[in-house]
């Protein structure tokens, strides 16, 4: 394996171990994130570690460009669908008190859930395989836009309202956020303390990490903390934060390292033992005996013949990746303060520098990656009778909204709430909005009824009004 040294950077106040006194290519490291090394920008923060140990830290561009304020280590990102691991952990130690059961029916703890033809289970939320319907994707389908405000109460109310799961539970996997904010949800109602409280004191107190918190609170003032940007047409930024205090699926604030301690919790339980991180790791199965690369808010699966454990994350201007090799005892952490990072990409060309002697050599004749088949299905013309079967208003009582579809310049479009999309006919029966994302299924003939599906979300009933 290669060797590791700790680097002493600015704002790092880890000290090193014995274990970790060797070399690090730095420079080669630093390369993968020149670009963002400026003052006039946001970027990213890194660790790379070893046993536990940090052995390179840096931060390159701007935590705060209002301010001037430089990224490091201790800099806090929210971090995205990186907190369900979380999420997970903090189920997995109430299950292990014996105040959960991973394998009851949600409803015995979130009764205004629907009875559905088979039951979900806490353990299909924690591997997304219980079909629940993505609640970021139902509230934009409802027309909420991306800087809207709603409340967990209205979260809990829109996956209520869901006559259907996107399949029976269990005969799938599909990413869906909704299981991971209701896991919060039975957190907070089994434990009698909040998602926050709960971690607080069972994970982020006992592991020291003090800079780490589920983010509740869009209001509450954190230190050190990194704003999140975008950038605009003309290359300039935009402030990119939301104003959600849902949690669960997303909301952890963390810095690299904060994050230090949690691999160390990774590699060797402080608090639950043993029994918890096999949880933690355990691989989802579907209902045909398939098994998931999907565990406990966790991959787990392999890079360049290396056996993986890693999860992202990505939320308004904020993207994270945690990439580990638990075999060869090392980790890479990327915090990201900019929507149009790739953290996961540079995880990967980092492990590519300080892994290289372990990754399997390819060999010869080996197909390289497929191309990538993303060309959307060619347009059909409709003609003047079949656009006038399909204008109208319609209702969808599982997203309380209506949607009202028109003629438009020789085709249709969309209005719902002060949103407008057009839509192009892919067949007599098929219309597609917004570059594919959400598809209409329509029968032939007059429309009364159709299906909707977008992505995490399928199968939504829309009848004329």
């Amino acid at each position: 394996m290669r060797s590791f040294s700790m680097v002493l950077t600015a704002g790092l106040l880890c000290a090193p171990s014995l274990a970790a006194q060797v070399d690090v290519p730095r420079a080669a490291i630093d390369s993968v994130f020149q670009r963002f090394d400026r003052v006039d920008r946001p970027g990213c923060a890194l660790g790379v570690l070893h046993d536990g140990d940090l052995t390179y830290a840096r931060g390159y561009g701007m935590a705060n460009l209002d301010l001037g304020v430089a990224i490091t280590p201790q800099s806090v990102f929210r971090t995205g669908s990186l907190s369900k691991q979380f999420t997970a952990g903090a189920v997995i130690m109430l299950a292990l008190d014996g105040t959960i059961a991973l394998d009851a029916d949600v409803r015995d703890y979130l009764t205004e859930l629907p009875a559905y033809a088979r039951p979900m289970t806490v353990r299909q939320f924690v591997n997304h395989t219980s079909g629940v319907r993505d609640y970021l994707t139902l509230m934009y389908l409802a027309g909420k836009r991306d800087e809207d405000f709603y409340t967990n109460e209205e979260v809990l109310e829109m996956v209520a309202r869901q006559q259907e799961p996107n399949f029976l539970p269990g005969d799938e996997f599909l990413y869906s956020n909704s299981g991971y904010f209701l896991l919060g949800e039975i957190v907070r109602r089994a434990s009698g303390a909040s998602l926050r409280r709960f971690s607080h004191d069972r994970i982020f107190q006992p592991l020291g990490m003090s800079h780490t918190h589920f983010h509740d609170d869009h209001t509450e003032t954190v230190a050190q903390r990194a704003s999140g940007y975008a950038q605009r047409d003309d290359g300039t930024w935009r402030i990119d934060m939301t104003t959600l205090d849902m949690v669960g699926d997303g909301g952890v604030f963390t810095s690299i390292e904060d994050l230090v301690l949690w691999e160390r919790q990774l590699l060797a339980p402080r608090v639950g033992g043993a029994p918890w991180l096999a949880e933690m790791l355990r691989p989802g199965v579907l209902t045909n005996g398939d098994t998931l690369d999907y565990a406990g808010g966790l991959r787990v699966t392999t890079y360049r013949g290396l056996r993986t454990v890693d999860h992202g994350g990505a939320f308004v201007g904020f993207r994270s990746h945690g990439l580990r090799f638990p075999d060869q005892r090392a980790a890479i952490y990327v915090l990201c303060n900019f929507a149009e990072a790739q953290p996961g990409g540079y995880a990967r060309a980092v492990a590519d520098l300080i892994l290289a002697d372990q990754f399997a050599a390819p060999r010869a004749g080996d197909p390289g990656p497929a191309a990538a088949d993303d060309a959307d299905p060619p347009s059909v013309a409709l003609g003047a009778r079949r656009v006038q079967e399909i204008v109208g208003t319609f209702y969808s009582a599982e997203l309380d909204v209506e949607y009202a579809i028109a003629p438009h310049a020789g085709g249709l479009r969309l209005t719902v709430g002060p949103r407008t999309v057009g839509l192009r006919a892919v067949s007599d029966t098929t219309l597609n909005a917004a570059g594919g994302f959400v598809t209409l299924r329509l029968p032939r003939g007059r429309v009364d009824r159709f299906l909707l599906d977008a992505g995490r979300v399928k199968n939504l009933r829309f009848e004329r009004r």
